[in-house]
Parts: C-alpha cells; structure tokens; sequence
C-alpha cells in the first residue's frame, strides 16, 4: 500500500506549496522510492483550460491532453514522477463528476450531500493518481486554509487519514512567518492562527514549514513547537532562496525533513542522499562562465507564471551552455507602436512564446522579421510558430495579406488555418488539439541534429495550424518543414537553414525540460545566442544607433 503525503498552506497564497511538493518528491526519490504527485484544486472551473494567464499562470499540458495547474511543471521538473490527467483536479471536475453520477441514479435516491458524496468523490480522485508501484503519494491542496472553498478537501483528507492505520497518512503544512522591518520582528501569530484552523478541521499537522525571509532561531521554534503543537524538531525553515529555485530541495534535505517523513510514514531506511550531480547544476547556475540575453515578446509577459515553463527551460539551457540566460521583457504592442529595432537592439536570441487572441500579433510578426533579417537567433513556440510562418510568407515568398484565419477570417493567404475538424467546434474547454504527439524529422534539419533522433514526440495546444496548401509555395522560398506529425500529414517545425538558429514549433517544447536534462531545442537555441547571437546582436545594435 502507498503512503500518502498531503501538503496544505495557511496565511496567503503563492507561499510556493507546489515548489515545496516537488522538492519533497525530490527528496524521497534520492531515498529511492517511487514517488506520485498530485494537485486538487479548489475553484469551480473544470480545468484551467479556459482561464486567462493573468488570472491563474500558463496552462501546464500533460501527455495524455490534460490542461492543468502549472504546479504540476514544478513536479516533472524535480521528479521523475508522471504526471497525467489524474494528477489535476478541480471542484469543478469533482462536482462534475458527482452530478453525473446523481442524473444516472448511482445514488439510488439518496439526498446528494457535500459529506459523504463530494468527499467520497475526493479520495476517489485522491487514489486514481497513485500508480501499482507507487511508495508515496505525494497531494498538494490547493488555496488557503480558512478558504470557504478548500473546506470539501481538508474534510475528505481528513477522513482519509482517519480511515488508514496509523503511519500511512501524514500532513505538512506550510505556513508564513511575517518579518515586519517597522519592529524587526519576525511573527507567529498568523501561523498559528493558521494552525488552529487546520486543527478545528481535524487536520493535525505533522510539520510545519515556514515561508520566511529571517533565519528561524531556536526560540522562535520552540514557540511555535508549543503553540502549534507540533515536536520542535518538526518545524522547518524554508528561507526566501538566494538566486535558485532549485536550492529549496536542498536547504529542506539539510535541516533532515526527509527523515522525518520516513520516519512519521514509517519508511525503510536509506543510505546517505546523494546530491552531486544536483549541487554541480545550482553551481553552474550560480557561477556560469558566460552570459547571454533572450528578448521574449509575449502577450502575457506582465506576469511572471504566465510563461513559467519557458523562463525554467532557458535557465536549464543556460545550465548546459555554461552561460546565465537574461530575460528581456517586450511587448508586442509595445513594438507595434515604437519599432522592433528600438526595443530589439542588443538581444542575442529572440524567443516568441504562444497565446490566443489578436492583440500584439503584429508586434510578434515584426520581432521575427528583425530576427530574420538580422541573423538573430529566434525560436517560436506554437502562435510564435504561426506567426513565422505569417511573416515569411508576407515578406519573402510576396504573399500579401497572409494571415491566420484566427485572426482575419478573409485573408487573400490562409497560411494558418482550422486543423482539421476544429471549424464547427463551439465549446473551448478541452477542445484543442492537446496532449503528445509524434513528430518525424527531416534528415539534416537543425531540429534533426538538435534532438539526434528520427522521431520526437511533444505536447500541443492549439487549434490553428499550418495551412499544407502553402507548404511548396513557402519551402521553395526557403522556409523548410522539417518536422511532420504523419498521421494527420501536420506541420510540426519549420526552420530557414541557412539563418544561425530560426525555428518554429508547433507544440510545447518547454514543458519536457528538466534543470539536469535541458530540452535540444532550448539548448541548441541558448548556444546560439551565447556564440552567434552575440556577435550579430551587437551588430544589429550599431546599426540601429547610426540610423
């Protein structure tokens, strides 16, 4: 039988529960066992598949189609756990699903109530995540204790834990400890009262975390040892990290939290952990020998989740590259308005992520095109791939007016255009083409030597794509597709192979990177920068200062 770890959070939100997980899913794979993680969300929305980025971060996509919290980012890139469409759920998808049983009759007549029908729907969903050689199960509860709408899961983890023997179910909380500089006091109150909610619920912590900026001092952890009844030496510090996500694993292991996990589940015992190799990626992380800068021009880039996965994926080819990788923030509208040169001038490397809607396409049209024409190295990611594909064929195949369907129904050039099937399709949650697909490489392609295989297969999230009409037109002007999903005959890549790095992907590369295996492309596309892009970007700047 799986162990079952359930992660909750108190006081604010954002206090990094999801970073937490992972790390401790990190932690208990170098103990070798086999670790699951999951994240149940409490908001009524199905999934996120329809949220705006503003509002909840990028839409993180599994292998098998699920759109999901970007949290589970955070549990392939630090374990080597699956996540898939049981590793995501929602109240939405919970009550959906209880609803659906209530209209087939599987209630025979009783009165559908929160407890025990909802929650018997919450462990149910709690179990589907844990595989046949699962050790620990690792559930992070999503929002905030004292949450009208977090109340339906801590009751069902709670039950949960009260239906298991004793060492099979353990809970960590994860709190804030407020610095305030006025008095220059670090504050336990809100954990308290935190804690104290929790434990009015029937969820009795185990450890405490505490998010905070000070050192935690052994006075301050006796007190909240006693007032949150939890032994003093399960009160762990989780400091504000000084330049790495991935120290957090590290600075847990140190203060011994693994085995207090090991030994409150009851685990076998285990050797020394060994973290070399992991030590060795946050040195070349914090001392690279180079440095470069990628101008990202994206449609969401005001807030920093929205594109979590492709800033992650440029520090682990950065990691590869020996080189720290600067991010350049750019607006499309603002180079709509103001000129690709001024705001693109310098960058080695110009990366032009998805998104939906209308706003700023021209802005990302224009960067590629200063990409393009200035031997910069460029890589765009799904609309970033459509919008190459605009850009060259308006600007060197003299196709004009080409667009995509999505956003000029009436172009003269349909070069982007409905997949298949998708022009009748009227509801937006989980109607794209999403999930994994297989992808084969043209023999010789940038892409090809990148991944050093025949045959990839990526994740997708899109309902446009490459129109094959165009497909001679384009490629006997230079613009080569170079990789192909056969069995819809899709354009997945297109690459111009005599520019330094100009690539286009259909999919999501970024979601397949990890901080100690960095994705090809990303790693191809930062080693272009850091050896080409350098040398053309200050070209393109001088040019740009004598205009």
């Amino acid at each position: 039988m799986a162990k079952h770890l359930f992660v909750t959070g108190g006081v604010v939100s954002s206090l990094g529960k999801g970073l937490t997980s992972a790390s401790i899913g990190l932690l208990l794979e170098r103990r070798g066992l086999k670790v699951s993680m999951q994240k149940l969300d409490p908001y009524l929305n199905v999934d996120p598949g329809t949220m705006s980025p503003f509002q909840h971060g990028e839409v993180y996509v599994t292998d098998d189609g699920a759109e999901t919290d970007l949290d589970l980012g955070h549990y392939e890139r630090f374990t080597n756990a699956a996540v898939a469409r049981t590793s995501n759920y929602t109240t939405g998808a919970i009550y959906g699903a209880v609803i659906r049983k209530e209209r087939r009759g599987d209630y025979l007549g009783q009165t559908v109530q929160v407890i025990p029908h909802v929650t018997d729907e919450i462990k149910a969903a709690i179990l589907s995540a844990v595989g046949p050689d699962t050790d620990v199960a690792i559930t992070e509860i999503g929002g905030t204790v004292g949450d009208i709408e977090s109340l339906p899961f801590l009751e069902a983890i709670r039950q949960f834990a009260l239906e298991r023997p004793a060492g099979e179910v353990a809970f960590i909380h994860l709190t804030l400890l407020p610095y305030l500089r006025a008095s220059h006091e670090v504050k336990t109150k809100p954990t308290q009262h935190s804690v104290g909610k929790l434990r009015e619920i029937g969820v009795i912590p185990h450890v405490l975390i505490c998010r905070t900026e000070k050192p935690l001092t052994e006075e301050l952890r006796a007190k909240i040892s006693l007032f949150c009844n939890v032994p003093k030496r399960a009160v762990v510090e989780e400091r504000d990290v000084e330049f790495s996500i991935y120290e957090v694993p590290l600075n847990l292991h140190a203060q011994g939290l693994e085995g207090l996990l090991a030994e409150f589940l009851r685990l076998p015992d285990a050797p020394a952990l060994d973290f070399a190799d992991w030590r060795a990626m946050l040195e070349r992380i914090a001392r690279p020998s180079r440095e470069t800068e990628v101008a990202i021009v994206g449609k969401y880039i005001e807030l920093n989740d929205a594109y979590k996965s492709i800033y992650e994926a440029l520090t682990h080819a950065g990691v590869a590259n020996d080189a720290r990788v600067r991010i350049r923030k750019v607006r499309p509208e603002d180079i709509e308005a103001r000129g690709a040169a001024d705001l693109l001038a310098g960058a080695a490397g110009i990366l032009v992520p998805g998104g939906f809607g209308n706003r700023g396409i021209e802005g990302k049209v224009a960067a590629i095109k200063f990409a393009r024409e200035n031997g910069i190295p460029f890589l765009g990611l799904c609309l970033g791939m459509q919008c190459a594909v605009i850009e060259f064929a308006r600007n060197v195949a003299g196709l004009a007016g080409a667009h995509s369907t999505e956003f000029e129904p009436r172009t003269p050039h349909p070069v982007i255009d409905y997949l298949p099937g998708q022009e009748k399709v009227l509801d937006r949650g989980a109607t794209m083409r999403l999930g994994a697909y297989a992808c084969r490489l043209r023999e010789g392609s940038t892409a090809r030597r990148a991944y050093g295989s025949e045959t990839v297969s990526e994740r997708h999230r899109h309902r446009f794509e490459f129109n094959n009409a165009y497909r001679s037109a384009l490629e006997a002007r230079g613009l080569v597709p170079s990789g192909v999903y056969e069995g819809q005959d899709l354009v997945e890549i297109v690459e111009i192979p005599d520019h330094p790095f100009f690539v286009g992907v259909q999919f999501h590369p970024e979601f397949k990177s990890k901080p100690m295996a960095p994705h090809p492309l990303f790693r191809e596309f930062v080693r272009a920068a850091c050896e080409g892009g350098a040398a053309t970007a200050a070209r393109a700047r001088e040019a740009v200062s004598t205009r």
